[in-house]
C-alpha cells in the first residue's frame, strides 16, 4: 500500500466453494481484488469438498493473480472431508494468514477471526438443557464466541474488523428458509462484537441471505457469501469493498467510512 494513501481498502468475499473443476473461476474476483483492494478476506467454505486437491487448485490460482495481504478462515465445507489440518495448512503455505481464535494486523487494521458456529438467534437460541449431545452442541457455539472475544481483546488497533464464517445476527440470514436459522450462525457470537465495539463484520455461510445487518450496537455486518453478492448486486464482481481511514481518528470510532460492493474504472 503506498504510504501517502489516506484509506485502506477492504476486499471480501465467502463461499466460493472452489472444485477440482473450478480452475479459472477466479480470474475476475482476482483481477478486481489486486486493482481496488489492500486487503482480501476469504469468509470460510472456500472449498467444496474440504479435499486437499481443491485447496492446492484454489491456492495456486488465488496466489497467481493477488499480491496483496490475505486473511481467512474457515468454514464448515473446509471440515467435510475430515483433513481440515492439510487445508489448513495449504492455505497458510500459499500466504493466507488463516484465523481461529487468532489477532492479526495488517496495515494498522486489527483483525480477528474464528469459524463461529450454529444455535440460532436471540429468544430462539438453543439452550445447554436435556440431552448431552445437545449441550454439546450449545458449547461449541460457546466456546467459538469465547475464541472471538479473546481475539478482539489481543487487538490494541483502534480498528478492528471481525471475519467469521457463521453469521452473529439474524438480519443477514433472511431470506433462508427459517426452519435452518438455528444453523445459520448465533447471536452468542455477537455479543463479543458489542463489547469489543468491532468496526465491521464479515460472514458467510447463508446463501440466500442479506447483503447487510447491523448489531445491536449499531455495527455493520456484511454476509460476504458469493451467491448473496451475485444475487445482490448482478452488474458486480462478486467482491465486498470497504474503506478505512489508514490513519486512526475519532470517527473510527463512530464507525465511519464508505462501503461499496465494488467499484467502476473512472
Amino acid at each position: 500500500m503506498p504510504p501517502d494513501r489516506q484509506t485502506v481498502r477492504i476486499a471480501a468475499v465467502g463461499d466460493i466453494h472452489y472444485t477440482l473443476s473450478s480452475q479459472g473461476q477466479l480470474q475476475n474476483i482476482c483481477a478486481y481484488v489486486s486493482e481496488n483492494a489492500d486487503i482480501l478476506l476469504l469468509c470460510g467454505d472456500i472449498v467444496d469438498d474440504g479435499r486437499p486437491e481443491e485447496a492446492r487448485l484454489f491456492a495456486k490460482e488465488l496466489t497467481a493473480g493477488i499480491r496483496i495481504p490475505m486473511v481467512g478462515v474457515l468454514g464448515n465445507h473446509e471440515y467435510e472431508a475430515g483433513r481440515v489440518d492439510d487445508v489448513r495448512h495449504i492455505f497458510a503455505d500459499a500466504g493466507i494468514i488463516m484465523l481461529d481464535g487468532e489477532a492479526h494486523e495488517v496495515h494498522g487494521i486489527g483483525f480477528a477471526g474464528v469459524k463461529g458456529f450454529a444455535g440460532g438467534f436471540g429468544e430462539h437460541a438453543l439452550q445447554p438443557w436435556g440431552e448431552s449431545t445437545l449441550k454439546q452442541f450449545v458449547h461449541e457455539t460457546v466456546e467459538e464466541s469465547l475464541k472471538l472475544e479473546s481475539a478482539l481483546a489481543k487487538l490494541r488497533t483502534r480498528q478492528r474488523i471481525a471475519l467469521l464464517h457463521y453469521a452473529p445476527i439474524k438480519a443477514t440470514v433472511e431470506g433462508e428458509p427459517v426452519e435452518i436459522y438455528p444453523f445459520l450462525g448465533s447471536s452468542r457470537l455477537e455479543e463479543p462484537l458489542n463489547r469489543y465495539s468491532a468496526t465491521a463484520v464479515f460472514h458467510g455461510h447463508a446463501h440466500r441471505g442479506q447483503p447487510m445487518g447491523k448489531t445491536g450496537g449499531n455495527i455493520p455486518v456484511y454476509n460476504v457469501a458469493l451467491p448473496v453478492l451475485r444475487r445482490a448486486f448482478p452488474e458486480a464482481p462478486p467482491v465486498r469493498l470497504i474503506e478505512l481511514p489508514a490513519e486512526a481518528s475519532a470517527a473510527t470510532e463512530n464507525h465511519s467510512f464508505n462501503s461499496k460492493p465494488y467499484s467502476l474504472p473512472g
